[in-house]
């Protein structure tokens, strides 16, 4: 009997619209990550309080801005590079004040600890202009499996033609170790309010 033809993943532009699907995407990728496991460390809430806090990041934030990319195979979104263009990194206030409540629904008491590390990480954030990977995450279930770099490759060579560095924030050393291998280098590495590490990385153009 013939067999089916393998299903080949597909990078495309993640649209606004795709906020749902991407927030779920998200967090599955994230569930067992370092720091939202210390910010969020009721794993029985865990997961919807992450879905909840992607809702915010993809819907409010950062789809808006039209450069994101998912990945599929098939029908089915398996992971999600949220980027931000130069000048845009920093979390809007309107947001801020729109979503407060929310935010405190999501990390309840821990709240004070997950403004502490954004705050740090805004404080340390590069100043020069650069493209900003705010959260790349593939499903639990298709993880390991090359996506995370197909999933990055089309991103980066806009910015090796466009003559752009790239940046981001590293919360699980395994990750890091992929960034290493498309380019990243470690600018530096904080524990905000005693967090687990987070790598600060930065890629200059090729």
């Amino acid at each position: 009997m013939p067999t089916e033809p393998a299903t080949h993943p597909q990078v495309a532009p993640a649209t606004l619209a795709q906020w749902r699907e991407l927030s779920s995407v998200l967090a599955s990728a994230f569930y067992e990550d370092p720091v939202f496991g210390w910010l969020l460390p009721d794993d029985s809430t865990r997961a919807v309080a992450l879905q909840r806090f992607f809702a915010i990041e993809t819907r409010r934030i950062v789809l808006r801005h039209g450069r994101s990319v998912a990945i599929a195979r098939g029908p089915e979104t398996v992971g999600t590079a949220l980027v931000l263009p130069p000048g845009s990194w920093r979390t809007p206030i309107s947001v801020q004040a729109i979503c407060g409540p929310r935010y405190m629904q999501i990390f309840g008491r821990r709240l004070p600890h997950a403004l502490g590390v954004l705050t740090h990480m805004e404080r340390r954030h590069a100043r020069h202009p650069h493209i900003y990977f705010a959260y790349i995450g593939v499903a639990a279930a298709t993880q390991s499996q090359g996506l995370g770099t197909a999933l990055l490759a089309p991103v980066l060579e806009r910015c090796d033609r466009e003559g752009v560095p790239a940046y981001l924030e590293a919360s699980n050393a395994r990750c890091a170790r992929l960034y290493e291998r498309l380019g990243f280098e470690t600018v530096e590495t904080i524990r905000p309010f005693g967090s687990p590490p987070i790598q600060l990385m930065s890629r200059r153009p090729g």
